[in-house]
This record gives C-alpha cells, structure tokens and sequence, in this order.
C-alpha cells in the first residue's frame, strides 16, 4: 500500500476516544476566544464617542479596529505559531492572555489616536499567541473526524464574545457617561468608552490563572502520529523565529541565507513602492505603512522558513492550493469583520441620529445601548448557532465527499447576501435588528471547515503554524482590509451602506478560489508524509 493510501486510512485515529478532559479544556479555550474577541471588538460600540473625543473619521476607526490590530496580530501569530508547535502551548496561551487583557485596560488610558493605535497593537501582539496554540491543542485532542466540530464549539467564543462586547460596551458607556457627563468629577478623569475598555481588560488576567492549569495533549496522538510535546531549543528557535519576521532584524537573517538578501532587498523596494503609492492615492499614511510593513516581514520569514524548515514549507507555503484556501478564507473574514464591526454605528446614524428616526423599541435606553443590547445578544446566539451548526454539517458532508468542508464556506459566503443587503437598504428599525441574526447565522458557518481543512493537510508538528497561516489570511486580508475599506468607501461616497456594498466586488473571487481548491484537497491530504519525507522530514 502506498504512504498516502497507508495514512489516509489512518486505523490508530480511527479509533482515538474522545475523554471528558478534552470537553473541559475545549469549553476553557473557548471562554479564552470570548475574552479574545470582547477586548477585540469593543471598539465597534465605543467607535462615535472615540470618533468626537480623538477627532478621528472612519477611515481611521477602521485602521484602529483593523489595520494597527491585524498587522501585529499576524506578524507575531506566525513565530508564537512555531513555538507553539515545540513549547507548552497552555502557558504560551496563558501568557498572551495577560499581555493583551493588560494592553486592552492600557487602551483606557489613551487620549489621543496616537497612543491607542500603540495599545490596540500591544493587543494585537498578545492575542496572536492564543489561536494557534488552541488549533494545535484542540486537534491533538480530537480526531479529525471531529475536528472541524471541535474547532467549530472552539470558534463560536469568537462569535459569542464579539457579540458580548457589544451590550457590555454600550452599558458601561452610557451609565459612565450619565454618571459623569464629560468625565467630569469621574475617577481618573476617565470618559465612558475609556472605562469600557478597563472594564473588559481586567477579566482575562484572572482566566489567564485558569489557563495555566489546562494539561497538555499529547501532540500527533489523535492521528496515530505521537511526537513530542516539547522539541529542543524551542526559545533559541524562537528567537530565529523573530529575527525572520521583525524588520530589520529580516535584513541579517537574509543575509546569512545564500543568496537571499539580494531578492529580500528587491521585496523591501517593492513593498516601499506601493506603500508609497497607495497612501499617495488615499492619503492614509498610517494604514499603508503598516500594512507594507506586515506584507515584507511575511515575505522575509517565508524566505528564512524555506531554508529553515523545508518540510513545513513544502507543505503550507509550497503548495499554492493551501496558500490559496488560506487567502479565500481570508477574503470571508473580509466580508464578516467588516459588516459585523460597522453594523452597531450604521444602525445609531440611521435610526437614531435625527429627531425624524423611527421610535426605539426598547424604552428607556440610550442608542448605543439599545443597538448593542439587541445586535449583541441576538448576534451572540446565532452567529455561535451558526458556526457549531456549520462544523457538524462540514464534517457529515466530508464523510461523504472529500471537498465537503469547502462546500459549507461556499455556502456562508452566498447565503447572507440577501439579509446583509436589507439591512443596510431598509427604513425599518426591526427589520434592520430581524435581518441581522439572519446575515450571523448564515455568515459563521464557514469558520470551523475552513480551520480544519488546512490542520488536515500538514504533519501534526505544523499545526500551530498552519493555524498561524490562517489567522495570517483571515487577519492580513479581512480584518486589515476589510473594515479599513468599508470605511474608506463610507468617507469617500458619503454612505456608510455604500461602503458596505463595495465590499461585494470580493465574493465572485472567493468562490471561484474554493472550488479551486476543492478539486486538490484529497490529493494533498493523502500525500501530505511523503511530500514531507521528500526534502527530509523524519517521521
């Protein structure tokens, strides 16, 4: 029997049982991702009183939400990925949880868009530590006919804590706010949005104990592969790690590499001149200049990876189908971030900004807690529905068809257009609050399968980093571009809806990528050893 025909029928994960503790510490990283994503999306109610306050537009609320978040979030995913894949991934995942619920209460302090875009980015750096290292860790503890399931229960902390952050935000905003009218007489001299983000900040440091507590799963265990949990070296090769991806620390490790810095140079001062280009274009210094940053570092650090660790490029960056599955799910999460962040100010400018808006349905609350209450909560259910629902229907069609999986992101991508369209179309206060669940619902499903299908096609060692690889997509394309450019187009058409819509010109290139990809999937999955074991891999 060949290598790949040996693996892909696979009989020691075929019979991996699933143990209680493994429940428990999937529900314990998904109380993480909650947390994750209140301190990550907060901003999105707080978003008009920081506009006033820091006399910012959109365009720079999207950079704040994304751009100066994403860059860092996924320049460090990437070398905290690869020590997650040779270090203690519950401690790595305890220790970022303190620095970013740490730089989260720092935010509250911020009194000028300088100094916040500096703590969103500490944010950014401490959050990149945590989804690698729980793909990892959720995959070793499911087999793969569960995995997308799992990963699925494990992303709706995502949707559930975006959603928190919403009714949390604006109730803490207004009851300060009303309490303290301008921060007068208020402790510190704080403003509401600045004590809803101390607010959130402080929870984590006390999840960050419990984390701490997890055990470790025995890593490769789940598909009949065992390695050990800690590789040698894993801080020296992390140091390497950074050095790859930090500019200009890139420069020196090019240059140790034959023939490297010549063509590492050329990518600075392509990367330069686009930089250079589109803040010319747009006039968004800031937002060009630390994407241009993100886009060479990666550059570099998959230049070093080909020498360092060839066997891991060839399976992630080598393979154009994974590289292009991981920009498609990016291209998703461009869609989601943006429409899910800007929703919350839509719906306060359209239905609550003049004395000719439809009456409140909730009496007695101000409009950001109103909004926040119901998108909030309703988001919360469906959205989490949504995903959970869409990993249980991506691993029952992948039983049946190998591009199963891909099937489901095809489906959320097509599915909210209608309720996205009439949410930000209709003059109707309930049906905007009835047509955003629907979009939630529809617009989750996708994020468990497409985790899972890229965890599929490498070693077990490479987990981290292939999750690493994701969050680089979901974060370099969505949550980088996305907001920034609905935000854009809301500054540049004078229509915050207008600039939703224009994100629709991505779609058509989404599903095109994914059926791409279906049609490769099984034949990287079952080839993923001996395409590993042809430039050196040991197993």
């Amino acid at each position: 029997m060949a290598e790949g025909a040996a693996e892909a029928a696979a009989p020691p994960a075929a019979r991996y049982r699933i143990g209680a503790y493994a429940w428990y510490a999937l529900l314990v990283l998904v109380l993480v991702y909650v947390i994750n994503f209140i301190d990550r999306q907060i901003i999105s109610i707080l978003a008009q009183d920081i506009k006033h306050d820091l006399a910012v537009d959109d365009a720079q609320i999207g950079f704040l939400y994304g751009t100066a978040f994403a860059v860092f979030y996924a320049l460090f995913g990437i070398p905290l990925g690869r020590l997650a894949d040779s270090w203690y991934r519950g401690r790595l995942i305890a220790a970022g949880l303190g620095l970013w619920s740490s730089m989260t209460m720092l935010s509250g302090f911020a009194s000028s868009f300088g100094m916040l875009a500096v703590a969103r980015i500490g944010v950014g750096i401490g959050e990149a530590s945590a989804s690698p290292a729980a793909y990892s860790m959720i995959s070793d503890s499911f087999p793969k006919e569960r995995r997308a399931t799992a990963l699925s229960i494990y992303s709706s902390g995502l949707y559930i804590g975006g959603a928190l952050s919403l009714p949390i935000g604006g109730f803490v905003l207004s009851r300060w706010n009303a309490a303290w009218p301008g921060g007068s007489g208020a402790p510190l001299g704080l403003v509401g949005w600045q004590a809803a983000f101390l607010t959130v900040g402080l929870p984590g440091l006390l999840l960050a104990l419990w984390v701490l507590t997890l055990r470790e799963p025995q890593r490769g265990a789940s598909d009949g592969l065992p390695q050990p949990i800690v590789q040698p070296n894993a801080w020296r090769d992390f140091g390497r790690e950074l050095a790859a991806i930090l500019p200009p620390l890139t420069l020196l490790t090019a240059a140790r590499t034959p023939g490297a810095l010549p063509v590492n140079l050329l990518a600075l001062a392509g990367a330069a001149g686009a930089v250079a280009g589109l803040a010319w274009l747009t006039g968004d210094w800031p937002q060009w200049l630390a994407y241009g940053l993100g886009a060479y570092a990666i550059f570099s650090w998959v230049q070093s990876l080909r020498h360092r660790d060839p066997a891991t490029h060839r399976l992630i960056w080598a393979s154009p189908t994974f590289v292009m599955l991981a920009i498609a799910f990016g291209s998703i999460s461009f869609m989601t971030y943006a429409i899910s962040f800007w929703a919350p100010p839509y719906g306060i400018r359209t239905f609550y900004a003049s004395a000719a808006a439809p009456a409140r349905i909730l009496g007695g609350m101000t409009a950001a807690e109103e909004v926040s209450t119901i998108i909030g909560w309703s988001a919360a259910f469906a959205a989490a529905t949504g995903v959970i629902v869409g990993g249980i229907v991506a691993d029952r069609w992948r039983r049946r068809d190998p591009r199963g999986r891909l099937f489901v992101n095809m489906l959320s991508v097509v599915l909210p257009a209608p309720a996205v369209w009439y949410m930000f179309t209709t003059d109707s206060l309930a049906g905007f609050y009835l047509a955003s669940p629907v979009a939630q619902l529809f617009g989750s499903a996708w994020v468990g399968a497409a985790v899972a299908t890229l965890q599929d096609l490498v070693l077990p060692r490479m987990r981290a980093t292939a999750g690493a690889t994701y969050v680089l997509g979901t974060t370099m394309v969505g949550l980088a571009l996305g907001p920034y450019f609905a935000g854009k187009m809301s500054v540049v058409t004078g229509s915050l809806s207008a600039g939703i819509f224009c994100l629709y010109v991505v779609p058509p290139f989404t599903l095109l990528a994914l059926w791409l990809g279906s049609r490769r999937l099984a034949a990287l999955e079952s080839t993923r050893l001996e395409r590993a074991r042809a430039v050196g891999e040991p197993i």
